[in-house]
């Protein structure tokens, strides 16, 4: 007598519960998580200036968006022409190369934003 135990295996290929509460359509939609999409004027939006974590370069870093990604995306696109700087998207929140904060809230008032600089 050998100690292993050998699993069973499901030879019908099929999936087989045992048990399944909410029938057997797959809900992955109803796990994501839904983005508010507010207009421009309805969003509170914070510009700050920073250089917490990376080396000494300064970030300008642009919060308090509830948008869909494709609106982020724009809005980014916008911004590096704007500022002629990188940026990326960084949990739901945007960061531009350089210290362009005034440039920024300027602008983000012109598209309609409620927007503030944050920050020293």
């Amino acid at each position: 007598m050998s100690g292993s135990k050998q699993k069973s295996s499901n030879q019908s290929g099929g999936d087989r519960y045992i048990y399944r509460e909410f029938g057997g359509s797959d809900n992955t939609d109803a796990f994501e998580r839904g983005v508010p999409d507010l207009p421009p004027n309805q969003q509170n939006i914070r510009v700050e200036a920073s250089s917490k974590g990376r080396k000494g370069k300064t970030v300008t870093i642009i919060r308090g968006f509830q948008s869909s990604p494709e609106k982020l995306n724009d809005l980014l696109k916008k911004l590096k022409t704007q500022c002629g700087a990188g940026g990326t998207i960084k949990d739901n929140e945007i960061e531009i190369q350089g210290d362009h904060k005034q440039k920024i809230v300027q602008y983000l008032i012109q598209l309609g934003y409620k927007a503030k600089p944050s920050g020293g």
